[in-house]
């Protein structure tokens, strides 16, 4: 018995660390990279990724609950990262 009670005095010292933040995505300005972005967030909750909403953080607003209203409800709090693609411009001769 003494074994079990030491795990648990061990456990309560150990002090959690604070969450680390998320990084934010920057604002989306094309209504089209918007909607390439939700759709890419949309198939990957589809296929079983997790929501990144947070009730807490706006408690006025309700939460969705299909797929491609939670993608773009987390888009629009800058919660997706994305990557767009350096244009390539030809060299002018």
């Amino acid at each position: 018995m003494d074994s079990s009670s030491d795990i648990i005095e061990t456990n309560a010292d150990v002090q959690e660390e604070p969450p680390v933040p998320r990084p934010t995505a920057p604002p989306i300005e094309s209504r089209f990279l918007f909607v390439d972005v939700a759709a890419m967030r949309a198939k990957q909750l589809r296929r079983g990724a997790l929501p990144r909403l947070d009730d807490a953080a706006e408690p006025a607003h309700v939460v969705p609950h299909k797929a491609e209203r939670i993608a773009m409800e987390e888009v629009r709090r800058g919660l997706v990262l994305y990557d767009t693609p350096q244009s390539q411009t030809p060299p002018v001769e």
